[in-house]
């Protein structure tokens, strides 16, 4: 049996309600399942929590809640460069020091700013993401600045975030 239909402003309550609750990326099917909708019920519903300035954020793992939890944690912008094939050393060396990669970040010639949400925290979600970015044949944004990014990164230490720029500096990937 299907759970009963919620109504829109009903459903966008419990949204909010389930991803605080989760904790952790939820699907858009899940949520869909959940609310008895289809999912681009779903995808139009997050865009109106946007609107209305819930921080709900859309991940390759699902949708995120990003309030209250995280505004202890400290965050920043760190600029790199590295060759492609050097992705995974980079992204293992923020989670090895305890950092979240939230976002990557160019500063494209045409387009201006362009972004995508990364979100990994340790090593089986880097080689997640390496694998969806090898099986999907996409480029990486990092390919159109000729391998200039920047990464959103968050800990719980600022220390954290100092040690894992040194690790990068002494691999040649840090821009200061």
């Amino acid at each position: 049996m299907s759970p009963k239909k919620l109504l829109a402003s009903e459903r966008r309550e419990a949204i909010v309600q389930w991803l605080k609750e989760e904790g952790a990326p939820l699907k858009g099917g899940e949520l869909a399942e959940r609310a008895g909708v289809s999912r681009q019920v779903i995808v139009q519903d997050m865009s109106i929590l946007r609107a209305k300035e819930e921080p709900v954020l859309a991940t390759a793992h699902g949708y995120m809640y990003m309030g209250e939890g995280q505004a202890n944690n400290e965050r920043e912008w760190v600029a790199v460069r590295h060759a492609p094939d050097e992705m995974k050393d980079e992204l293992y060396t923020f989670v090895d020091y305890g950092l979240t990669v939230n976002t990557v970040v160019i500063e494209h010639e045409v387009y201006g700013e362009l972004s995508g949400r990364i979100d990994v925290s340790n090593r089986r979600d880097v080689d997640a993401f390496c694998e969806r970015v090898t099986d999907s044949g996409s480029a990486l944004l990092s390919q159109l600045t000729d391998g200039v990014h920047l990464h959103l990164v968050e800990a719980s230490r600022k220390e954290q975030i100092t040690n894992a720029k040194a690790a990068l500096r002494e691999k040649g990937f840090l821009i200061e």
